[in-house]
């Protein structure tokens, strides 16, 4: 029996079972649908005084990071410049992010310069 013989045979048996199968709608397919949360355009709905308190939580978090990465900024125009200095701006970038975007820059701002000065010029003197 050669090749092409046992293709045919092979797509008759094939044919032949879809159609019996069609015949006795036993599908072998998998169906699915997906279920979602009907969306709400409506805005005033009762959510909004816990976001609110999130973002108050968030904004009183970002002024706290803010004035320790100034202090760490701070220090380390004085005390270890390479370590206080990377952490303060870190820091900076973090209270920016969280809304405490004056206290980020300035501790941006002098952590980098404290970073600059510890690392080319402290070791000349």
């Amino acid at each position: 029996m050669n090749d092409e013989t046992r293709y045919d045979k092979l797509e008759d048996s094939f044919h032949k079972e879809r159609m019996e199968d069609k015949e006795n709608h036993d599908y072998h397919e998998e169906t699915a649908a997906e279920v979602a949360a009907p969306v709400s355009f409506n805005r005033d709905r009762g959510n909004d005084v816990s976001e609110d308190k999130d973002h108050e939580h968030a904004h009183v978090s970002g002024k706290v990071i803010g004035w320790s990465a100034l202090a760490l900024s701070v220090l380390s125009l004085f005390f270890l410049p390479i370590v206080l200095g990377a952490a303060g701006t870190i820091l900076g970038f973090v209270a920016r992010r969280r809304g405490a975007r004056a206290l980020g820059a300035w501790s941006i701002g002098i952590g980098v310069v404290s970073l600059i000065l510890g690392i080319f010029v402290q070791p000349f003197f």
